[in-house]
Order: structure tokens, then C-alpha cells, then sequence
């Protein structure tokens, strides 16, 4: 038997769109190829299951073969296989889909026909990105079908003949073409097989040996796993990572089809580089770590396996297409990770609060990008102040309600961002009975912002930003020991030694106890400029600006009246060393103006 024919397409030039448009990347003709042959596998498994055939299955298993010399490649699998008929259905003729036929014809049977991968159409075409040559050599499971064999080098035209074969099943022989050389490295094929195909869920057999995992766990019932398991499986995707904090084990088939398994890793504050750590799959085939369009955002940070057949892809499997299943499950995912992290808290908070430090910036980021997210994490978000103690945002608004509520009503929380900088206001607080939070990470800046937007009549002051009287201000007037005019004189003397534009002088009548000069950047100057650091929106002309700082002169601390009583150079030199003091206390202080100061402190010591 000998048949020749055209291939039935709608263009001409289908085969350069293959090659040059249709997938981005040439090495998933092998991921389309095996993955033809899983689906051609299962679907016998299938008829036998459904007393279709009824001849022994053998072991069912696809594989991948590299001959260099030959410079071939070659798909083999003990499926289905096809009659010359059907291969002239089912490959001659583009976007048929075969799979698409045989689950309509079956679907009634059983609820197993979500185990058949996608179609067998235009992924077969795939091998012509590498291939100038394919030949496939096929045996149909009917009961006498004779094997034939296709042919076609890469134009429309096509030939079928007859074929020695004497197993059912489907050899496909890529012909490599001289540009695509780098596909007959058994090491370039191996990497291609192990990304692609690791977990299809029929033995994948190259040079000898089984090279993927039909039974990953995400396919099994979290009853039957132990905490081992999931964590022997996080060491498999991720070799080189610190072990997780936890998981959550994804297994819902109603509104939609999606199993799989995410880990939260220890995230701490260089999140940024843990993205792209969450794949996707589609009937264990993987498509692909851009998975962003069913993953929240704030998602992406943890690390895992999704696996779902209700995401629509387009023609290649390469590209995600986002309708309404998609935004169903990018929801699901979003109350069952804090579903999870609430039953946590709830039953463990002890371990809760020491992994904290680990999820915090994780929390927070999905407070800030989903307010579903915001609404149930709120009962389990903690805050930790300096001394470490972890609070809920209600308990800790009535830890601090009665010491911490200013004159207009509002409620003060007191934070730092770096304790051992900012220790002399800290210290300042706390001998006020103040409580001081630490929001030291990288996304607190924004974080603050959007608790004051949450929270009523709450608002948030860095420890640093106020004189301690300005921090929680109350109808409380501090009498001055100074007179008006000595307050002008006292001000003009520091703003005659400061000269600095950007530094505005005022006098206050601060505890004597406090310091005789305090430099505070402004809260909201602060906050904006943070902001505009971590990639704020409409913030970014921030940055540029330069730091405009009060400094607040204390007029009852004894230093400043020994300023009103010096004279000339002098004056300038002790109020310029008082405000150095205030610059060295913020760590404000270097390079020649540090040299500088070290030099007066000598001279005023020495001073008669």
C-alpha cells in the first residue's frame, strides 16, 4: 500500500508559522511529542478499562531515544496507535483533535477522562521546529489493523505506506535538522525531559532508566501523606532550599478542576528573588513558572506545584489566557492560603509567632494587594515591639489605648525602623511608658500608610519623627525658663553655627531631662521619601528632593544657657557641638564634619 496526498490546511506557509511563530521556545516539541504519546498511552489503559480491548496492556510505558549517527530522535509508546485511516484523520488534517473525539465518545463510561492530555493536532507539528524529516511508524489496537507508516518532510505533502511492526503502539522519528544539532545531545534532551516532563503520569523511559514521577504527591490524598513526604518532595523540586515552614495541600474538582501543593518558604526580606518558584501544570505536563495570572501577586512569593486543566491556554500551551476560570481560581488560592495560615495561628500560635519573622513581609504584602486577603488576615497579622513580644492588632490597641491616645483622640502607635539607630528615642518613649513597634522590613513603608487608612482614628508615628512632648500631644503646656528674647537669641546662635538651609531651628521648653537638641525628619517627609526608596507610586520625584530636618532646641536643659552666656566663637563652637551630638545620635555624622567634631570635643575638654 502506497498513498500520497497533500496535508488539509488552510495555508501554504503553516509550517514556517510552526516553526518560527507558533512556540516560542523550539525544545517544547519534545514536551508536545512525549506528552502525545502519554495520552495515546492512557487512552488504551482507558479501553481496557472500559472492556474496549481486551488483549494484554504489557507494561505501559513511553520511550525517548537519541541516535546521534542516525541523527534521529524517536517517541515510542505502546498505546493506542493509529490506523492509516486515522492518521490521515488525525494528522493530515491540522487542528483536528483527536482527544477531543475520544472523550465525547467515552465520557459517559466513567469520570476518569480528565487523566487524557489535550489534542493531537497541531502539538504533533511541533517536531517540524527540529525536524526536517518525521516519519511515524504505527500499529492500531484494533483487532487485525494493519501497521503503516506517515512520512512528510516538513511541505504538505505526505505519504502513507505499509510498515513492519509487529507491537501496537507509535514510534515517532524526528529527522534532526542540521540547524537544530543541539537536540542530539542525550545531556540537552535529559534537561529537556526533566523540565517538562517529570511528573507525566506514564513511566518516561531515556537511555535505560525511568527518568520521571508517575505518583507525584500532589496527585495523592493528604490523608495518606506524612509531614515527610511533603517535605521530601519540597527537596525534590528545590534541591538546594532551607526546608519549608508549612504547606497547603490544593484539591478541589468543583467549580473547577486544581490539585497541587504550596510551601511558604522563609521569605525574610529579599523576596524579590524568590519569585517564578511556582509551576504549573496541566495534567502533569508542565507549561510553565509564569504563572501570575492564577496566582496573586502576593502569591508568588511561596513556591510549589499547581496543577489544573480548567486554565485555558492557547494553541501552544505556552501562554496563559485569562477568562473567567482563571479569576475563580486565582480566589480560591487566595482564601485557602489564608484559611490556612488563620488555622495556624488559631492552633498554634506559638509557632505562629517563631515563624513570623519568616511570613511577615508575605502577610503583609497580601494585606496591601487584596482586600478579601486584608479582611482575614487582620485576626492573624502580628505586631512585634522592641522588647519582642508578639500582639494582634486589636490586642494590641488596648495594650497601648490608655498611655497612647493624644488630644484630638487619635491613638499613637509608636514605631522604629531600625532599633539600635533610632535606641535614644526608643529610650525616650519607653521612659514615658510608651510601647514602640518595630516595622523594619522592606515593605513596611507602604504598610504603615495602609493601616492608617484601615484603622479608625489610629495613626502611626516613627519614634524619631517628633520631640517625645510631639509625639502624643496633650493639653499639657511645659512652662520655659527662657524669656521671649532669649529664646530669638537662642535660636539665632544655633542657626548662626548650623548654617544649613535644610535644617529649620526651633526653641521648645522639653523636659531638662531631655536632650539639649533633637533632629527629627518629619513623618510625613519621611514616609514619602521611604515610599519613593521602595517604588511608591507617584513618589518617585521624592527621592530627589533633599531631607528638610527639624531641630528642636531644648530650652530648659542647662547646656543652652551656658549658649545665652557665651560669647563669639565660643557660643558658635558649644551650640555647634550640641547640635553634632544630635547629628551623631542619628548617625548623621561623617567623614570631615566627624573629624571635625572629634577635634572641638578635645578642644572643649581641654578649654579652661
Amino acid at each position: 500500500m502506497e498513498e500520497r496526498g497533500n496535508i488539509s490546511i488552510h495555508t501554504e506557509n503553516i509550517f514556517p508559522i510552526i516553526k518560527k511563530f507558533l512556540y516560542s521556545d523550539h525544545e517544547i516539541f519534545l514536551r508536545e511529542l512525549v506528552s502525545n504519546a502519554v495520552d495515546a498511552t492512557q487512552k488504551v489503559k482507558r479501553l481496557a478499562a472500559v472492556g474496549e480491548y481486551k488483549g494484554d496492556l504489557g507494561e505501559l510505558k513511553v520511550k525517548v531515544a537519541v541516535n546521534k549517527d542516525e541523527r534521529t530522535i524517536t517517541i515510542s509508546d505502546n498505546g493506542i496507535g493509529m490506523t492509516a485511516e486515522e492518521i490521515k484523520k488525525y494528522i493530515n488534517q491540522i487542528a483536528f483533535s483527536g482527544a477531543s473525539e475520544f472523550v465525547e465518545r467515552f465520557k459517559d463510561a466513567s469520570g476518569d477522562k480528565d487523566q487524557i492530555i489535550g489534542q493531537f493536532g497541531l502539538g504533533f507539528y511541533s517536531a517540524f521546529m527540529v525536524a526536517d524529516r518525521v516519519d511515524i511508524v504505527t500499529k492500531s489496537y484494533q483487532e487485525g489493523a494493519e501497521p503503516a507508516r506517515w512520512t512528510c518532510d516538513g511541505s504538505t505533502e505526505f505519504s502513507i505506506t505499509d510498515a513492519q511492526k509487529e507491537e501496537r503502539g507509535t514510534d515517532v522519528i524526528l529527522h534532526i535538522a542540521p540547524d537544530s544539532d543541539e537536540f542530539l545531545e542525550t545531556a540537552r534532551v535529559r534537561n529537556i525531559l526533566d523540565k517538562y516532563c517529570k511528573f507525566l503520569p506514564v513511566p518516561v523511559e531515556f537511555e535505560g532508566e525511568v527518568i520521571n514521577n508517575p505518583n507525584p504527591i500532589w496527585t495523592k490524598q493528604p490523608a495518606d501523606l506524612t509531614d515527610e513526604d511533603y517535605k521530601n518532595f519540597y527537596k525534590e523540586l528545590y534541591p538546594f532550599s532551607e526546608p519549608p515552614l508549612f504547606w497547603i495541600h490544593l484539591n478541589v474538582d468543583y467549580p473547577f478542576n486544581l490539585t497541587g501543593i504550596l510551601y511558604f518558604p522563609k521569605i525574610k526580606n529579599d523576596f524579590e528573588i524568590q519569585r517564578n518558584k511556582i509551576q504549573l501544570y496541566s495534567r502533569q505536563v508542565f507549561i510553565t513558572d509564569e504563572v501570575k495570572d492564577v496566582v496573586p501577586e502576593f502569591l508568588m512569593l511561596l513556591h510549589g506545584i499547581i496543577d489544573s486543566p480548567d486554565i485555558p491556554l492557547n494553541v501552544s500551551r505556552s501562554f496563559l489566557q485569562a477568562d473567567s476560570s482563571v479569576k475563580k481560581i486565582n480566589t480560591y488560592i487566595t482564601k485557602k492560603v489564608a484559611d490556612k495560615l488563620n488555622d495556624i495561628f488559631k492552633k498554634d500560635r506559638e509557632t505562629f509567632e517563631k515563624n513570623w519573622n519568616d511570613i511577615n513581609v508575605f502577610v503583609k504584602y497580601g494585606m496591601l494587594s487584596d482586600d478579601k486577603f486584608y479582611e482575614k488576615a487582620k485576626d492573624f497579622l502580628l505586631l512585634q515591639n522592641t522588647e519582642g513580644k508578639y500582639y494582634t492588632i486589636e490586642e494590641y490597641k488596648a495594650l497601648v489605648q490608655a498611655n497612647q491616645t493624644n488630644k484630638s483622640e487619635q491613638l499613637v502607635l509608636l514605631y522604629t525602623t531600625d532599633a539600635d539607630k533610632q535606641h535614644a528615642f526608643i529610650e525616650a518613649a519607653q521612659s514615658r511608658s510608651y510601647d514602640v513597634l518595630k516595622l523594619d522590613s522592606v515593605i513596611d513603608s507602604h504598610f504603615i500608610g495602609m493601616l492608617e487608612q484601615k484603622l479608625e482614628k489610629t495613626t502611626l508615628k516613627r519614634v524619631d519623627s517628633e520631640t517625645i512632648d510631639k509625639l502624643v500631644e496633650r493639653d499639657e503646656a511645659k512652662e520655659s525658663v527662657l524669656n521671649d528674647k532669649e529664646k530669638e537669641d537662642l535660636k539665632t546662635a544655633y542657626e548662626q553655627a548650623i548654617n544649613n538651609q535644610n535644617m529649620h531651628v526651633e526653641v521648645a521648653p522639653l523636659s531638662p531631662d531631655d536632650a539639649p537638641v533633637v533632629i527629627t525628619l518629619p513623618e510625613f517627609m519621611r514616609r514619602m521619601k521611604d515610599m519613593s526608596r521602595t517604588g511608591g507610586g507617584g513618589m518617585m520625584f521624592m527621592g530627589d528632593m533633599p531631607d528638610t530636618y527639624n531641630v528642636t532646641v531644648n530650652a530648659n536643659h542647662p547646656l543652652n544657657q551656658r549658649v545665652l552666656n557665651t560669647n563669639g566663637d565660643d557660643q558658635s563652637a558649644v551650640a555647634r557641638q550640641a547640635f553634632d551630638l544630635a547629628l551623631l545620635s542619628q548617625n548623621m555624622l561623617s567623614g570631615a564634619a566627624l573629624t571635625t567634631f572629634v577635634k572641638r570635643s578635645f578642644e572643649l575638654m581641654t578649654k579652661e
